[in-house]
């Protein structure tokens, strides 16, 4: 049973409210880098049980936390002094007939390979140290995992959601952030970090970006090298907020800079963990990308979980199934949302209730469709695990 519960809203969308607030942290922000590290090893523990044990074991590394390192950075260079600290903690099967699992060796590997693709300027050898504390699940959760079923049963009790279309607002924060962490930005302008935060306050038709952004010290010869670095990402940022309004976009970047104290957003690395910040998984991100407390949210650190029976990860995945396809084939629905709860050792898809939020006027033929979209994307909950192993989904 779906125990689906459809309400229709009359009220005004999030679009038309006076004031909109939405954040978003750049791939380089600690918290980010949390959250990836904790979900490519989880990715890698399924990848190594499914090529040597032909299952995915139970596993759920979604604990982490990046201890920041010091540094030193100034016009034209600078030094490390203490390498950033990542502690990946949490439970998964290390030993399976006899043969260990090595997950040290696993969170290590899979840690260096996307630092290496996603921070340009970061020496993964030098400024990074990697550690893990991973024990075994407990065994009523372990054996909850492991009943032999067609159907796995959920984790824990956890809800997810998901909501759409994005407003204007929305896609600006999103996509001004995804834009300056380009390759090709990146390959244009080098000396944009990769902890890049942007900040979006909407005031009826007015829009502030407050964009904080790490610049890389080595690439910036002097203050006014480091002020054009500043306008070049203020004209990228104008560029891509015009792609999706028409509203009086007001952008300021490194807000903190005092010049006259010698102030300046300068890093060695291109990220703020090399001194200035820590992060910690859960804290960054919502499964959809951004942070948008004017809808509806939940606190449930996606990464890292199981992709197996964890509903705290998958029932976030397929709320946004479950929207992307109303949004698509009624566009004139001003705005829907999706709220999904599990039950601990209940069938992942026998969920305990849904809720599905339409802005549109009552409509009995929308009703049935809808319920029929829904219960279409619950057929396909049971192999859902295969999207998030190939990555088809990103989740922070």
């Amino acid at each position: 049973m779906l125990n689906l519960e459809i309400t229709f809203e009359n009220s005004s969308p999030v679009s038309r409210f006076p004031v909109e607030f939405v954040e978003r942290k750049g791939k380089g922000h600690p918290d980010t880098l949390s959250d990836r590290a904790s979900e490519e090893l989880s990715i890698g523990l399924c990848q190594y049980y499914l090529e040597n044990f032909g299952r995915i074991y139970h596993h759920n590394v979604d604990k982490c936390v990046l201890v920041g390192g010091q540094a030193e950075a100034w016009f034209g260079g600078g030094k490390i002094i203490e390498p950033i600290y990542l502690l990946l903690v949490g439970r998964a099967v290390s030993e399976i007939d006899g043969r260990k699992i090595p997950i040290q060796k696993i969170a290590e590997e899979t840690t260096k390979s996307w630092l290496k693709k996603d921070m340009h300027f970061l020496d993964v050898d030098k400024h990074f140290q990697i550690a893990t504390k991973i024990r075994p699940g407990s065994v009523d959760l372990v054996q909850n995992y492991d009943l032999e079923d067609d159907i796995p049963l959920a984790n824990d009790t956890s809800f997810g959601v998901w909501y759409g279309p994005n407003t204007e607002t929305e896609n600006i924060v999103l996509n001004v952030e995804k834009e300056l962490n380009s390759s090709e930005v990146k390959r244009l302008h080098p000396a944009i970090g990769e902890d890049i935060k942007v900040m979006g306050v909407r005031r009826r038709d007015q829009l502030n970006l407050t964009i904080a952004c790490a610049i890389i010290s080595e690439y910036v010869e002097d203050e006014r090298g480091y002020e054009e670095v500043k306008e070049i990402i203020k004209d990228i940022a104008e560029k891509v907020a015009s792609r999706y309004t028409k509203m009086k976009v007001a952008i300021r970047v490194n807000t903190a800079d005092n010049y006259a104290k010698k102030l300046y957003y300068l890093t060695v690395t291109g990220t703020s963990a090399e001194h200035g910040d820590d992060g910690q998984v859960g804290r960054g991100n919502r499964a959809n990308g951004i942070i948008t407390p004017f809808r509806p949210m939940t606190l449930e650190a996606t990464a890292g979980k199981n992709p197996i029976s964890h509903t705290g990860k998958i029932y976030n995945i397929l709320a946004n199934k479950i929207v992307t396809q109303i949004n698509k084939d009624y566009p004139e629905i001003e705005q829907t949302a999706c709220y999904i709860v599990s039950e601990i050792g209940k069938p992942i898809n026998e969920p305990q209730a849904i809720n599905l939020e339409l802005f549109s006027k009552r409509n009995p033929k929308l009703e049935k469709d809808v319920q029929s979209i829904v219960a279409e994307n619950f057929t396909q909950l049971p192999v859902l695990w295969k999207e998030i192993v190939r990555r088809e989904h990103s989740l922070f």
